[in-house]
């Protein structure tokens, strides 16, 4: 449930679900901004969420503040929609030329490139939310084994499909872009398709993911089959 509604700046006001980062109050931030998003509330222009905010962008020209809060505050439970959510699988490769980090975590962890992997690719991860770039999906939760800081010196280019751990989460590159995760592997998988114009991201947060592990061949391969 809903914490608490304040402004944030003139045209724009956050919905606080709490300060925790875990699956139940992200599933509210996720079922609100999809009840939102649907009832199509006059005046709202941007609606985008967080681990445990909503944040929600107004023309001052058509509506207020007061007004959106009052909409949001009659959303009863009944009406917050359930998460309709996909599960996804997504090919890794994780050959020396992808996995850039993994010497690293092998010394951060305190496991070997076996373990790690193990441990990565028999997890379940959820999509608490997309964003940094676009599509750029927020897949939690590592275990606390596998929970790595992030590079004291980002890299300036990170390889578009490059797949990243830090702290808690893992995450996909949907762009070559500046970046400070720690690199074990790439998909060939286009994770962000700009031409499809009403649904570009292929994970959504409310999605569940596992990582499945292919040969460099399988990856040369893999947009030719």
């Amino acid at each position: 449930m809903i914490k608490n509604i304040s402004n944030l700046g003139d045209a724009a006001l956050y919905c606080d679900f709490g300060t925790e980062v875990n699956k139940q109050i992200n599933s509210e931030v996720i079922k609100y901004f999809n009840s939102i998003r649907e009832k199509n509330i006059r005046g709202i222009n941007n609606l985008t969420p967080s681990y445990n905010k909503l944040i929600i962008s107004f023309d001052l020209k058509v509506t207020n503040f007061k007004e959106i809060k009052n909409e949001i505050e009659k959303l009863s439970e009944s009406e917050t929609q359930k998460i309709i959510n996909k599960n996804l699988e997504i090919p890794v490769c994780c050959d020396a030329s992808f996995s850039l980090d993994i010497e690293r975590l092998e010394k951060k962890l305190n496991l070997n490139k076996n373990e790690i992997l193990e441990n990565f690719f028999n997890q379940e991860f959820f999509c608490y939310m997309t964003g940094f770039i676009a599509g750029m999906p927020f897949l939690g939760d590592l275990n606390e084994k596998m929970r790595a800081q992030r590079l004291e010196t980002p890299r300036v280019k990170v390889p578009k499909g490059s797949v990243g751990m830090t702290e808690q989460f893992a995450n996909i590159y949907t762009f070559e872009s500046p970046g400070g995760w720690n690199i074990i592997g790439n998909t060939p998988l286009e994770v962000f398709d700009s031409s499809k114009e009403k649904n570009p991201n292929l994970i959504n947060p409310g999605d569940t993911v596992k990582f499945k592990q292919i040969t460099l061949e399988e990856y040369r391969n893999y947009n030719e089959q």
